[in-house]
């Protein structure tokens, strides 16, 4: 019997459809796990330097990982704080925010009453069908807004947790995926472990200095224009701005929200999207190749889908995780036979079709020729 190469190829799509869709469902089922678990592993790649910096130096090992576990968990919890006293102090400021709103508010009424012909009652009353609709669904985004506050906090515990035993047991680790493999494959999967601790730290590494360098300049330009809550607005847009594409659409909603309900003029809003926008442009187009894409070989097609996906299965974290994860899947593609087009699919270097290949190999023999 001969054997079918159709079914054959059919058969390898549906197993790594299969494959694939079970990935997905054993991260959207086990999220709980696997979040604060991957959050950890990319503290524990970020923090390597520096105890081995300290082990090196004669410091014991179970000490070298509190002094920089310690260090990094100052660091969070001192933005952690700054960023609740400031909200805390945008609610203490409540009853001027309402204040400011209604003569906004009025200010709207007016100018739609003049442009649209639309009278006050009728706008309180679309505004009053609007609002019902969405009390009628705020019951469950609430239930899920507390949620995910209860997951956050339960990350954060866990956290240092799974950093230390990590960082202590790293050697442990490592030596189970060199064993888990034939000793054949020994050189590939230390190529693996290598890169990918590489470019975790890189790309960690880049984006803090980005997150900095970007926090900095929004805060310096929110602090020119004169408005509220600067600091707060520019380090809470760098913070969103981590999330690739997605994340500059929601610091500039909340940023621009924030300063309408804050600021005496209407054109300091204008000013906060146009100091976001400029503060974008350059980001992209010199902070970010520089500091961050340089470390990650990511295209912008896949980079949008991961994020997607990463939100979907795992939420806000799960958008966070999406880069690393896909960059360290890329590794994996190019150094495993068989799978080095999906690594070609990941990347963000246009191949050249093979057609085109051999007409370019022909066209320098023919110039070579011409020039003897």
């Amino acid at each position: 019997m001969v054997a079918n190469p159709n079914g054959t190829y059919i058969n390898k799509v549906a197993l790594t459809l299969l494959s694939i869709c079970l990935i997905g469902w054993l991260i959207y089922i086990g999220k709980d796990i696997i979040v604060p678990l991957s959050f950890a592993i990319l503290l524990s790649v970020l923090l390597l330097p520096v105890v081995r910096f300290f082990e090196k130096n004669g410091v014991p090992k179970i000490l070298s990982i509190t002094i920089a576990l310690v260090t990094s968990v100052l660091i969070i919890f001192f933005v952690v704080y700054f960023m609740g006293s400031q909200i805390s102090s945008f609610v203490n400021d409540i009853p001027a925010i309402q204040n400011q709103l209604h003569l906004h508010f009025v200010q709207v009424q007016e100018f739609v009453l003049h442009k649209f012909g639309i009278s006050k009652n009728q706008q309180i009353e679309l505004i009053n069908n609007a609002t019902e609709k969405i009390r009628n669904g705020g019951e469950v985004y609430l239930g899920e807004s507390i949620l995910s506050a209860t997951q956050t906090i339960f990350i954060i515990i866990l956290l240092p947790i799974y950093s230390f035993l990590i960082l202590y047991y790293r050697v442990m680790i490592r030596q189970f995926f060199l064993d888990v493999f034939d000793a054949k494959h020994e050189q590939k999967v230390t190529e693996v472990l290598y890169q990918s601790k590489s470019i975790v730290q890189n790309y960690m590494t880049g984006l803090l200095i980005e997150l900095a360098i970007v926090a900095v300049i929004n805060a310096t330009g929110f602090l020119i224009i004169g408005i509220k809550y600067a600091i707060f607005l520019g380090l809470l847009s760098a913070i969103l701005n981590v999330i690739p594409y997605i994340g500059l659409l929601i610091a500039s909603v909340l940023c621009m929200a924030i300063t309408l309900t804050t600021a005496t003029n209407i054109y300091d809003v204008v000013w906060v999207g146009v100091i976001l926008f400029v503060v974008h442009f350059v980001d992209n187009n010199f902070i970010t190749p520089k500091v961050v894409s340089s470390k990650v070989k990511i295209n912008a097609l896949l980079t949008i889908i991961g994020v997607f996906i990463g939100g979907s299965l795992a939420g806000i974290s799960g958008m966070f995780l999406s880069i690393p994860a896909v960059a360290i899947l890329k590794v994996i593609f190019d150094l495993v036979e068989g799978l080095q087009p999906w690594g070609m699919l990941l990347g963000d270097e246009i191949p050249i079709p093979k057609k085109f290949s051999t007409f370019l190999k022909l066209k320098k023999k023919l110039t070579r020729q011409n020039l003897k």
